[in-house]
Formats: structure tokens, C-alpha cells, sequence
């Protein structure tokens, strides 16, 4: 078992990444690409933040890559491994949020990253984590089906368990606990995780990774030419709300960027540009609006569907 961590072949493959997923997304938006803009860690190291804005499709994306280093881990990256608080440490990851124009799209996310903590890497803690989850605003079973079954084959190979696993954790970390509401389907979610060894945990790292256009791409073609009025706008852009109130209170990426001094128009970048709060609205019965958080927004098990 290998467990010395190569932390630029790590880099190496989160760059890679990035590029193959622009350059996807670029093949299917017509009106703009995605702008590429670099940057530099105070204390080291730095990324590479590539944002689409204002197209036909997507109104608003990000795909950040970072490498940052640190003197001492921030508090959010060592909740869980009280030992290593305060060692120096050097993080890297890719980062992926997509809010699209058409309200039968759904928003996306995706990151995968890993940790490294302490001076000497043969004897220095390190972790992978990452995962998707997908936030539909008008719910189509048949594309909770497919999100989860690419999300469940990228697990596979690394366990029978591994799946419902990960599903499970990505249904309790996205959820909005003062809402009582999931943020989305859910999909898959790991963090601290370093079974097997480097290279073991590292190919799963990677099969996540290079599974995300898989799961997403196809709903994405489904519904992007579909018709939409005024009304589903409006609801796409309330439902929005949730997910900044998630990401502002309870993501462990936007709290450790904050903590770890990042850049802050990186850490940001996953808001929508347009969103809106009402006060005390609720959907109708019997309308997909309501559907949508008395069934989709539901843990369930959409591989049995």
C-alpha cells in the first residue's frame, strides 16, 4: 500500500481537469466562453479562476482551480482531526458551479480536492474529498435517474459500499438545517477520505472527477431548448435564495477560503447573479412548484425509482 501522497500529480490532474471541463462546456454555449484569470496566494501558491457570464446558456458559471499554502490549517479544514490544527499545510482542488438561464436546467456543483498537513510528506496527514450534487428548480425524474446512476458507476469500482455511502453523506451535508430542506437530488459527497493508500484514494478522487460531464451534460441537452415564461423565472430565482443561504452558512469550501485568506472574487463566484427573497411565499398545491420540495427535495432512493 502506497500511502506517500505525490501532490503534483495531484496538481497536475486538477489542471487537466479544469481545461477538459471549459472546454466542454465552451463546445455546447454558443454566445460566450469562459474568461481566464490567474492569481497568487499570499502565503503561496495560488489558481486559476475561469468564469462564463451572460450567455445563452449559462447565465452565470465558474470552474476555479486553486493551490494555496498555509502556515497554520484554518479551523474548517480541522473540525475533525484536532491533532493537526494549526500545521502548515498546502490544499488544492477544483471547484465547479453552474447556474444556467433556462429554470428546467438544473444548477450543478462539483469539487474535488485534496489536503496536505504537516512539514514532512512520508509522515503528513493528508485526505481527498469532493463529490456533485445537482439543485433542480422544476424536478424530471428521469434526470435524477441518470445523475445518480453515473454518480453510483464512478463509485463502483472502489466498492459496492462505497455509493450509498457517499450518497447518504451528500444528503446530510447539503441539507438547510433552519429550512428543513435539501438543497437539491443530492449525488455524492467524501471528505477526509485516505482508504487504501495514496494512489488507491487518489484514482478514486479521479473517477469522481472524470465523471461529472457524464452525469451532467445529458440533462443539460435535454433541457436547454426547452420553453420557459416569466413565472418559472421567477420561481428559478426564489429557489436560488436556498442556495446561497447554503453556501454562505454552512459550505466548508466558502468557510475555508474565507479562513485560509483566499481570493475572495474565487470563493464567491458560486452565487447566482440574479436571485430574490419573499417573504412567507409558498407554491400552490398541486403545481410543480410545490412538487418540487414535497418530492424531489426528499432523500430517496432514485436508482429504485
Amino acid at each position: 500500500m502506497d500511502s506517500t501522497p505525490d501532490i503534483d500529480s495531484v496538481i497536475e490532474y486538477l489542471q487537466g481537469l479544469q481545461s477538459n471541463i471549459c472546454d466542454e462546456l465552451n463546445s455546447v454555449e454558443p454566445e460566450q466562453s469562459f474568461k481566464f484569470d490567474s492569481w497568487l496566494h499570499k502565503q503561496g501558491g495560488g489558481g486559476i479562476t475561469r468564469v462564463i457570464q451572460g450567455g445563452k446558456y449559462f447565465e452565470k458559471g465558474g470552474v476555479n482551480f486553486s493551490q494555496v499554502k498555509g502556515d497554520q490549517l484554518p479551523a474548517s479544514a480541522s473540525t475533525h482531526r484536532h491533532t493537526i490544527a494549526g500545521l502548515p499545510f498546502e490544499a488544492t482542488g477544483v471547484s465547479l458551479v453552474l447556474h444556467p438561464v433556462n429554470p428546467f436546467i438544473p444548477t450543478c456543483h462539483m469539487n474535488v480536492r485534496f489536503f496536505i498537513a504537516g512539514e514532512n510528506p512520508k509522515h503528513a496527514t493528508w485526505w481527498f474529498g469532493g463529490g456533485y450534487d445537482l439543485t433542480p428548480f422544476y424536478g424530471f425524474k428521469e434526470d435524477c435517474i441518470h445523475w445518480h446512476t453515473i454518480a453510483k458507476s464512478a463509485c463502483m469500482p472502489f466498492g459496492d459500499d462505497i455509493y450509498l455511502k457517499f450518497k447518504k453523506q451528500c444528503d446530510e451535508y447539503f441539507y438547510l438545517k433552519h429550512r428543513d430542506e435539501s438543497r437539491g437530488i443530492g449525488g455524492i459527497f467524501f471528505d477526509d477520505f485516505n482508504e487504501g493508500g495514496f494512489l488507491h484514494s487518489f484514482a478514486l478522487m479521479k473517477s469522481v472527477g472524470d465523471s461529472f460531464l457524464k452525469a451532467y451534460i445529458p440533462i443539460f441537452n435535454r433541457r436547454k431548448d426547452l420553453p420557459w415564461k416569466d413565472s418559472h423565472r421567477d420561481f428559478q430565482t426564489y429557489r436560488r435564495g436556498r442556495y446561497v443561504e447554503f453556501n454562505l452558512v454552512y459550505d466548508r469550501g466558502t468557510l475555508f477560503g474565507l479562513q485560509s485568506g483566499g481570493r475572495i472574487e474565487s470563493i464567491l463566484m458560486s452565487l447566482p447573479p440574479n436571485v430574490q427573497w419573499k417573504y412567507k411565499w409558498e407554491a400552490k398545491p398541486d403545481t410543480e412548484e410545490r412538487r418540487l420540495t414535497e418530492y424531489y427535495l426528499v432523500a430517496r432512493d432514485w436508482l429504485s425509482e
